[in-house]
């Protein structure tokens, strides 16, 4: 199964992954996924990084499950998820939005986990990352993409960061007991 996390810019996304990554460390039917980017590495986000150049030749050569591009970027999830679905296991990704129904045509079991938060919570935690511009937090605060594919859970993070992380770990652990 693949378990996309998606959300707007700011919502937390990274953070509630790494609490429930902490919950399932050692778990071998769970793969928390580590996207690629064409952007360097920085704070708040571990992922691999690729030029564009390597990114357009390895998605020419079929080589991601998933692939996207937002904020200017280029996003994928790398072979290792195909592999893990496979496999009987669950892969753990912060997804895109707009991915949703590509995801779900590719994979046959996809659920959707969608972290919000308010735009002045946002807000404040994109400035504190310390990646964008002012005008690109308010392009990011801005965007809101039409998705037709309902979330099977929500999950608003304006708690403490260990609330939202067990709210998630909480949603894989059901969906390991019913894969079982």
């Amino acid at each position: 199964m693949l378990l996309l996390v998606v959300g707007p810019s700011g919502a937390g996304k990274d953070t509630l992954i790494d609490i429930a990554r902490g919950r399932f460390a050692g778990e071998p039917r769970v793969l928390f996924a580590r996207r690629l980017v064409t952007r360097p590495t920085g704070a708040g986000e571990a992922h691999g990084t690729l030029s564009e150049a390597e990114f357009e030749a390895l998605r020419a050569q079929g080589r991601f499950p998933l692939f996207w591009q937002a904020h200017g970027l280029c996003y994928a999830l790398g072979p290792e998820v195909a592999q893990a679905i496979a496999e009987g296991g669950v892969v753990v990704a912060n997804g895109s939005r707009a991915t949703l129904p590509e995801a779900r045509a590719r994979f046959a079991r996809v659920r959707v986990v969608e972290v919000t938060a308010p735009v002045a919570v946002r807000a404040g935690r994109l400035a504190a990352r310390g990646r964008e511009s002012a005008a690109d937090i308010e392009e990011r605060l801005s965007r809101a993409p039409e998705v037709d594919v309902a979330p099977d859970l929500v999950i608003e993070n304006v708690g403490t960061p260990a609330d939202g992380g067990a709210k998630l770990g909480a949603f894989i652990a059901a969906e390991l007991a019913a894969a079982e």
